[in-house]
């Protein structure tokens, strides 16, 4: 729920209100000449504050009476999508060796898959019309997610990835073909499918080139990213002294991947870093644009009546005080 006023110009009024507080205060009240004034001040008893009371409620009944026309309210959004869409599947490599620590945000190592989540979790709120599901591989590979526009849920399940969910080896083959037969038969204009992993295939019978081969029948595109340097990667290894880091070379297949995208009409990236990443993303992001219409409902709750009952009790108030309890000579 959001807050807002409907006429947040009447709030102009409470300038208004400032001069005419000061004016009742500095103003000589009405009164009347007498002689013996000293004498009668000695039979005045009680708090001198008390003859301010009235003032105060009228000031806060009119500050009431302003907020009240000025309608506060709460209220809520939803949306109707009427889009031609686009469908995308993501496909994360979990595996062991996303573990290696060269890639970097915000000037600190980390690994490569948590990298990845940052990107591609600005990657999901930059697409708000489109339909999303996320395949997870390693050893084996699994839908995370099915299609959906609930990205609140897509950004918490990439959230929780951890490395080695999926195993540690890599499935690239198996990672496609689940991916495609989740894209297969829906009828959005365009299906991608984003494939990003570090490694060479592993692990599974299916070859990538055969998996990329039905995925293009089905009318999926597809992207390959390739993520990681040309060096020996840094990897933590838990000894008996604590965490060491020692360098390991991590084997990237590109020449599969960038076969897997030709076949798939697609392009193959290579990141080695955490901006060429993000880079990638948005090139994505903006090749694979798709008009869609919005339509926006506003649901509105009226806050007046909480501010409008005790400016009338206010009201009230004044009038009761200054009839019984501090009246004036006439």
């Amino acid at each position: 729920m959001m807050f807002r006023l409907a006429y947040p110009v009447l709030l102009a009024l409470l300038l208004l209100m400032v001069g005419w507080l000061v004016w009742q205060v500095k103003r000589r009240p009405a009164g009347i000449t007498y002689p013996m004034t000293s004498e009668l001040a000695r039979l005045v008893r009680g708090n001198p504050f008390a003859g301010k009371i009235p003032l105060i409620a009228r000031t806060g009944c009119l500050v009431l009476l302003v907020l009240a026309a000025s309608r506060p309210q709460l209220y809520n959004v939803s949306r109707e999508i009427q889009s031609s869409g686009v469908d995308i599947m993501l496909c994360l490599d979990t595996s062991g060796s996303m573990r290696a620590l060269d890639f970097s945000l915000d000037g600190e190592p980390v690994s490569r898959l948590t990298a990845v989540k940052k990107v591609v979790s600005d990657f999901i709120k930059k697409r708000e019309t489109d339909r999303i599901g996320m395949v997870i591989f390693g050893t084996e590979a699994f839908t995370q997610s099915p299609l959906t526009l609930d990205k609140g849920l897509l950004l918490e399940l990439v959230k929780r990835m951890e490395h080695g969910m999926a195993g540690e080896k890599t499935a690239i083959g198996s990672a496609i073909a689940v991916g495609a037969k989740r894209l297969k038969d829906l009828e959005a204009k365009t299906k991608l499918l984003i494939l990003l992993t570090d490694g060479r295939q592993t692990a599974g019978e299916l070859r990538a080139e055969v998996a990329a081969e039905a995925a293009k029948a089905l009318g999926i595109k597809i992207y390959t990213i390739g993520v990681g340097g040309m060096e020996p990667a840094p990897f933590p290894v838990q000894t008996a002294f604590g965490t060491r880091i020692i360098r390991q070379p991590v084997e990237l297949d590109e020449e599969t991947l960038k076969r897997v995208a030709k076949i798939g009409l697609g392009k193959y990236f290579r990141a080695a870093d955490t901006e060429q990443l993000q880079e990638i993303y948005d090139i994505i992001d903006q090749q694979e644009k798709t008009e869609a219409k919005v339509k926006e409902f506003f649901h509105y709750k009226e806050l007046y009546l909480y501010l409008l009952v005790p400016a009338l009790i206010l009201l009230m108030a004044e009038i009761v005080i200054r009839a019984f309890i501090l009246r004036t000579i006439p």
